[in-house]
């Protein structure tokens, strides 16, 4: 059930240094692919643009990964404001390491307001794992034990997943970032299900895969430290590419977000030298 990445590690990654107006510098969290997992770098764009707006909250936030980012380096953030407001704010947020840029987003931030109207989709029923783990890590649990990783399994391009993490802090904007974090790491394999002889288990070894696009709206607050659902679905893959879409339910079955996903799914070229 646990990943093996320790709530504390993303959590440090988290921690931003402001290196000047607009700037900050952050670390990575450890990695075993020797590159900076994607969702690390949603939660550090989240972090960066809600600095300095005590009273908004990030809504949407869309990225876009130009590069891999290496895992032996820090992570410099650059925000370049958009508009300011009491109700809206928004940002152009752009991560490199040295002159390459790596990720650049948009993002939104919103004040609460009273509901005008309301109304929300269903959770399914699946009831969340139990509590027996408490390990202070990222923990996941696939529902009905699919395993994304082995080709010769198939099923359709349907993939339900609770995540919690355990330690996290009451912080609302880290517990977005922590799901954030989440976010990124299933709708690859979530596309490759259909497909024998395809699974998550090749990739970076025989495919290439990685995400291109990821947007992600938050809908209630989050808590992050507590079972959410990932309800996820890849209505289409070809052409060397997976689209993958997904919402989150707490579980009492609240909306707290939902998410979109392009994402790269080809060969692998051993001679492409990290370029997407």
């Amino acid at each position: 059930m646990s990943t093996g990445t320790a709530t504390a590690d993303i959590l440090a990654a988290y921690d931003l240094e402001e290196v000047g107006p607009n700037r900050y510098r952050g670390p990575n969290a450890r990695s075993t692919h020797g590159v900076v997992f994607g969702g690390q770098l949603l939660g550090q764009a989240l972090l960066a643009a809600g600095a300095g707006h005590p009273d908004l909250a990030v809504k949407t936030l869309h990225a876009v990964f130009a590069r891999a980012a290496s895992f032996d380096a820090p992570i410099d953030i650059e925000v370049e404001p958009v508009h300011g407001g009491r109700t809206f704010a928004s940002a152009t947020v752009t991560l490199r390491q040295g002159d390459r840029t790596c990720v650049r987003a948009q993002v939104l931030l919103s004040a609460d307001e009273p509901d005008c109207i309301r109304h929300a989709v269903d959770a399914p029923g699946h009831r969340p794992p139990g509590d027996d783990d408490r390990e202070p890590a990222w923990q996941v649990q696939i529902v009905d034990d699919v395993d994304i990783s082995d080709p010769a399994l198939t099923g359709p391009p349907e993939l339900d997943v609770w995540t919690r993490f355990v330690g996290a802090p009451e912080d609302p904007a880290l517990n977005q970032a922590l799901l954030a974090f989440a976010t990124d790491g299933f709708l690859i394999g979530t596309a490759m299900r259909p497909h024998e002889g395809v699974g998550q288990a090749q990739a970076h070894v025989t495919l290439s895969t990685g995400v291109i696009s990821h947007t992600i709206t938050f809908h209630e607050p989050v808590d992050a430290g507590a079972w959410n659902l990932m309800v996820q679905r890849s209505p289409y893959a070809g052409r060397g590419r997976s689209y993958g879409s997904a919402d989150v339910f707490s579980a009492g079955g609240r909306l707290v977000a939902s998410f979109v996903q392009d994402a790269m799914i080809r060969p692998r070229d051993p001679n492409a030298g990290g370029k997407l």
